[in-house]
């Protein structure tokens, strides 16, 4: 089972939550595919508001252009 960083490239403020470059947390997957796209990114918006506090998806953050993808394992 593959290991992702999803990074936040830029800071962000939409519906009242904020989001800072440099946030990240790391998943665990099933997939080796991108996790931000897979399940309708499910893993990473539980991973951020576990970790932050935060709903990514809320805030619209939930995206490639906002998101960067490594896989580490």
């Amino acid at each position: 089972m593959p290991l992702f960083r999803i990074t936040v490239k830029q800071s962000k403020n939409s519906n009242g939550i904020r989001l800072e470059k440099g946030m990240s947390v790391e998943v665990v997957s099933n997939s080796f595919s991108n996790p931000v796209s897979t399940n309708g990114g499910q893993l990473v918006v539980d991973a951020f508001n576990r970790i932050y506090g935060v709903d990514i998806k809320k805030a619209g953050a939930l995206s490639m252009v906002y998101l960067d993808v490594e896989r580490i394992g």
